[in-house]
C-alpha cells in the first residue's frame, strides 16, 4: 500500500470509521442517519477553532480592502513598492494574508476521510479497519428514520443537499457583504456579480456530486451545511 494512503487511513479514515460504528452500536435506536449527524457535529466541534480563525482572517482582510486599494492606486506604476507597502500594511495590522486558507487546507483531508467513510460503506473489507475494542455489528440498518435508505442514491436527498448548500453560501456571502461595506463601489459590483454566480453554481455542483452516490453523503452534506450556517450566525452575532 502507498505510504501516504496508509497514513491517511491510520490517522483519519480509521478513527472516523470507528467513531461512526461506535455511535451506531451505542445509540438505542441503531439509526445510521442519526449516527452520521452526531459524527458530523463532533467533527465540526473539533475543527471549530480552525473555522473561527479562517472567519476572523476573512473579516480582517475584508476590512483592509479600502486601504489596500489606496496603496494600489498610490503605487500603480511601481509593483515592487506596491507589494512592499501591502506587506507592511499586513504586518501593521498583524494579519497573515494566508491565515484564512491554512485552516481550510487542514480541513480538506478530514472532509475527504468522511466522504470515504460514507462512500466505501460497510463491506467486510471495511470492517477490517475496526479497532479491537469496537464491536462489529451483526447487521447495519441503513434506513434513516425508516424512510431513506442511505446506502442508495436518493434524488430528494441530493436536492436537499443542494438547498442546504445554497443557504450556507448565501449566509457566507451575507457576512462578506457586511465586512465589505466600505469597499469601493466598482469593486463591490464585480464581487457582487461573482457572488451571485457562486450562489447558484455551488448548490448545482453539490447536487451533481451526490446525485449518484449513497445518500449517506447527502445527509452528511446537509448536516454539515446546517452546522456551518449556525456557526456563521453565532460567530458574527458576537461581532468577532
Amino acid at each position: 500500500m502507498n505510504p501516504l494512503v496508509s497514513i491517511f487511513n491510520t490517522v483519519l479514515y480509521q478513527p472516523l470509521f470507528n467513531a461512526l460504528i461506535l455511535l451506531y452500536n451505542y445509540l438505542p435506536v441503531h439509526d445510521l442517519g442519526l449516527s452520521i449527524i452526531i459524527l458530523t457535529f463532533a467533527v465540526w466541534v473539533v475543527i471549530y477553532p480552525l473555522n473561527l480563525q479562517a472567519l476572523r482572517a476573512q473579516k480582517a482582510l475584508s476590512e483592509l480592502q479600502p486601504r489596500i486599494k489606496a496603496l494600489q492606486d498610490k503605487y500603480k506604476d511601481d509593483k515592487t513598492k506596491q507589494a512592499q507597502a501591502t506587506m507592511e500594511l499586513y504586518k501593521e495590522a498583524k494579519i497573515n494574508p494566508f491565515s484564512g486558507c491554512l485552516p481550510l487546507l487542514i480541513q480538506f483531508p478530514i472532509l475527504l476521510a468522511l466522504f470515504r467513510v460514507f462512500w466505501k460503506g460497510f463491506s467486510p473489507e471495511q470492517m477490517a479497519f475496526l479497532y479491537g475494542f469496537v464491536a462489529k455489528p451483526e447487521t447495519i440498518n441503513t434506513v434513516f428514520l425508516g424512510i431513506v435508505n442511505l446506502a442508495n442514491p436518493n434524488a430528494i436527498m441530493a436536492i436537499l443537499a443542494g438547498v442546504a448548500q445554497f443557504f450556507q453560501t448565501r449566509a457566507t456571502m451575507a457576512v462578506q457583504k457586511t465586512a465589505n461595506a466600505n469597499t469601493e463601489k466598482k469593486a463591490l459590483d464585480f464581487a457582487s456579480m461573482m457572488q451571485k454566480q457562486m450562489l447558484y453554481i455551488f448548490p448545482a455542483f453539490t447536487v451533481l456530486i451526490v446525485w449518484k452516490m449513497p445518500s449517506a453523503l447527502a445527509l452528511y452534506w446537509i448536516a454539515s451545511s446546517c452546522f456551518a450556517i449556525a456557526q456563521n450566525y453565532i460567530v458574527f452575532r458576537k461581532k468577532i
